[in-house]
């Protein structure tokens, strides 16, 4: 069933956003030459790589400096940042979507250099497809303006953020229902529509889950 919901999902999205995707792609092009799209390496249900697709924010070479972006990160430019505050650039993984290595919600894909850095523990998300949206994205909003001014942010990710949002996710996992993923994608569209239009939606902020013993070992 939830494989079905995707492809009705990623088949509509494809087809309506269609005119945006020519449009978008153009303007990348006119910003930063070079391809519209990144499709970068993730590591998909049970380890499995794959290419996830986004709308191109950074200059062509970027991704050899690095997968972690800062606040202020000059590798970025300024329609990207735009792509990026509204979550357009994310629009593309429809198609991952389609292609069946993503579903709707679910815990978001790492690169392969972050996951090779997983604890034992950790790993416990990689037993379900990646998703599009999940429970990270409805609670920590512009991931990238968490990490201080000053700091490596790949160095700041690995010992703060990553080990945070693994742990949304398994909370996630444990709780896992259709009225639980419909919530995320309400939440995910009311913080898009914020971002885009203003619209008056404050995202409910909570603590991370209580650690569990259990997985800790």
């Amino acid at each position: 069933m939830r494989r079905l919901i995707d492809i009705l999902f990623a088949s509509i999205a494809l087809i309506l956003l269609s005119p945006l995707f020519l449009l978008v792609g153009a303007a990348v092009m006119l910003s930063s030459p070079g391809d519209p799209f990144f499709r970068g390496w993730r590591v998909g249900v049970s380890g499995k790589p794959f290419r996830m697709w986004k709308f191109r924010t950074m200059n062509q070479d970027a991704a050899s400096y690095g997968p972690i972006t800062g606040p202020s990160d000059t590798r970025v430019f300024p329609l990207g940042r735009i792509l990026r505050r509204t979550k357009i650039d994310e629009l593309p993984q429809f198609i991952n979507l389609a292609l069946g290595d993503m579903t709707l919600v679910g815990p978001r894909p790492e690169s392969p250099g972050i996951v090779a850095l997983y604890k034992p523990w950790h790993r416990a998300v990689l037993s379900v497809k990646p998703g599009i949206t999940g429970p990270v994205q409805t609670e920590l909003v512009e991931e990238a303006e968490s990490i201080p001014p000053g700091v490596d942010p790949a160095a700041f990710y690995v010992e703060h953020l990553m080990e945070y949002k693994i742990r949304l996710d398994l909370d996630y996992m444990d709780h896992r229902t259709a009225f639980t993923d419909a919530k995320v994608v309400i939440s995910t569209i009311g913080l898009i529509a914020h971002a885009a239009f203003g619209f008056p939606w404050v995202p409910k902020h909570r603590e991370p889950p209580p650690f569990r013993q259990e997985i800790r070992e």
